[in-house]
């Protein structure tokens, strides 16, 4: 549901609607920006009240990039889809490939852990095995790890 244009749409009023969006999570300034723009606040007073928001410290790419990580990987999503969705929010690649590297996750062992809450054991047919691999890579896992993963299944004709 779509919510209506703000009514205040002076500087006060998108720095107060910016607040308020901020109090319930952290937001990327991509993110924020669009938010009010939905709004209706105009592009100048947008870019005005983020510079504002980022020199106060209320606002950060940094932190948001580095909270997502950390609740990506505790959902047990691989490092795609985490990436992917960092992307989406208006990441940059940089900040994104810095936040992946400094979170220091075992993706193997997350991948393993994702499959054995999923599944209750290996693929004993090939239809399983393409099951197992699929949702793995929906997680956001790299083939190699998937493979790896299931790799203690047996040959298939």
């Amino acid at each position: 549901m779509r919510r209506p244009p703000n009514k205040d749409l002076s500087a006060e009023g998108a720095r107060n609607t910016a607040l308020r969006v901020l109090a319930r999570r952290e937001h990327s300034a991509a993110q924020l920006g669009a938010k009010l723009r939905q709004r209706g606040h105009d592009e100048h007073t947008v870019r005005q009240t983020l510079e504002q928001l980022d020199g106060a410290g209320w606002l950060s790419d940094q932190r948001y990039t580095e909270m997502l990580v950390r609740n990506r990987v505790a959902q047990g999503y691989g490092p795609l889809r985490i990436r992917a969705d960092l992307q989406a929010a208006g990441v940059s690649d940089a900040l994104a490939r810095e936040a992946l590297d400094a979170a220091e996750v075992d993706w193997l062992e997350r991948a393993a852990a994702a499959h054995a809450r999923r599944f209750e054991g290996p693929a004993t047919t090939a239809k399983q095995w393409q099951q197992q691999y699929r949702f793995l890579a929906g997680r956001g896992f790299e083939s190699g790890q998937i493979r790896s993963i299931l790799k203690g299944c047996a040959e298939y004709d």
